[in-house]
This record gives structure tokens, C-alpha cells and sequence, in this order.
């Protein structure tokens, strides 16, 4: 561990949650460090004692990360609840990957690449607006993409309520103007389904391929696989 770390690093790499949510437990006062509660950007060196909810967090555990890609179907969603008589992935998760959190969800209708680990750490990099990555998606409408709303996505983006939405598009098939390459940068809720549908099309299928620096070849015909952490 470096002389000097952030307070919210590395509560998050010893907890397996986001940055974001180690703020969440600074702010609320649920930490201690040396006895008294932090600020939010409070730093941290060895020899400082970690108190979070009770738990104290020492500098010499050294938090064991697992990486694990998965192809998600149609039909499930990424929470641990069930939602009604929709499944959730962990009803198919082997037991030893039941701790691991998704990176960067999917909703029940789309299917393919999920990154599962308990690297609060690298999960906040890949998420967090600040960080640029590269997401690729299948998509297939209900109806051929007209060529004004192709330009529109691709030159101007659709303006929705959460603001405007822009992203790349290439045909899936010379020919075939219903299955498209979607390629973004961001990824707000239900963003594609949502920009389609501002013009007048239902996505049918959505299958993500890549996410930043993982992609959905890794797997070949498997559906989990164990990797080394991504870079």
C-alpha cells in the first residue's frame, strides 16, 4: 500500500463496493478514522486505524479480487432481489461467485456481457462518467432504420428528458437496415431502448458485446469464465 492513500479507495477495495458508496458511508458517519469522523477526501497512511459500521479495517488484509465474465440471457435481471416471477443472475451463478457484484447492468430484455467482480475499485473506473470507455451492443428494431433518424443519432444524438443521446451506429449486414452495431460511451438507463423509441421504434433484441476493456469473444462458447483483471 502507497505512504498515502484516499480514505474512500480504500475502504472500497476492502469492502468490494464503489467509490461512491464509500463517500456515501463518510458522509452518513459510519466511519472512524483514529477515533474521529472523517471528511469526505480525507487520506489515510499506515499506522491510521479504519473503523467502518464497527468493523475495523486493517492495512494487512489484502483484499483477494476475482474477475469473472459472464453471458447473460434474456429473462433475468442483475439484482440479487427477485423482481416478481423474473429470476435474478444469481439464481444461476455458481456458489463460489455469489459475492461478486455487476459492473455496468443489464436490464431483464437484454442479454450478453456482464463483468462480475468484488473490485469496488476498478467497478467505480468503469462506471463513473470521468473515465472514457468503449461499450458495444447487437441491436435489432422492429423495423428498418430510417436513413434521417440514422443521421440524427450518429450527427446530433436524441434529445431526451435526461438530456441529449448520441451514438455510432454500423450495419450488422450490408443490406439490413433493422441490425444495427450500436457504439457508445456512456451508458444511462435503458439509453438505446429509450433513443429508439423517441423515434418510433421498439428494440427487439439487445446483446452487448463489449464493455471497455472486456469483450464478449473472451468467452467463445462458455458462459462464465475466470479472468485476470482487466486493463
Amino acid at each position: 500500500m502507497p505512504e498515502s492513500t484516499r480514505l474512500n479507495k480504500f475502504i472500497a477495495q476492502h469492502l468490494s463496493i464503489g467509490r461512491r458508496a464509500a463517500d456515501d458511508l463518510i458522509a452518513n458517519g459510519e466511519v472512524r478514522l483514529n477515533n474521529e469522523v472523517p471528511i469526505l477526501g480525507a487520506r489515510i497512511n499506515p499506522g491510521d486505524e479504519v473503523v467502518v459500521q464497527g468493523r475495523r479495517l486493517a492495512f494487512t488484509e489484502t483484499p483477494d479480487f476475482l474477475y469473472v465474465l459472464f453471458n447473460k440471457p434474456v429473462g433475468y435481471v442483475c439484482s440479487r432481489r427477485q423482481q416478481g416471477d423474473t429470476h435474478t443472475i444469481y439464481s444461476v451463478l455458481p456458489a463460489e461467485y455469489q459475492h461478486l457484484k455487476p459492473v455496468g447492468r443489464l436490464d431483464k430484455d437484454s442479454s450478453g456481457l456482464l463483468l462480475l467482480t468484488n473490485d469496488g475499485d476498478l467497478a467505480f473506473r468503469l462506471t463513473h462518467p470521468s473515465f472514457v470507455k468503449i461499450k458495444k451492443y447487437e441491436v435489432t428494431l422492429d423495423k428498418p432504420l430510417a436513413p434521417l433518424h440514422h443521421q440524427m443519432i450518429a450527427d446530433h444524438g436524441v434529445l431526451l428528458p435526461d438530456g441529449p443521446s448520441k451514438f455510432e451506429l454500423q450495419r450488422l449486414h450490408d443490406g439490413d437496415d433493422t441490425q444495427w452495431q450500436v457504439t457508445m460511451h456512456e451508458g444511462r438507463n435503458r439509453q438505446i431502448r429509450r433513443t429508439f423509441a423517441a423515434l418510433g421504434y421498439v428494440v427487439t433484441q439487445l446483446h452487448r458485446t463489449q464493455f471497455g476493456p472486456v469483450s464478449l469473444s473472451q468467452l467463445g462458447d462458455k458462459q462464465l469464465l475466470v479472468i485476470d483483471k482487466p486493463t
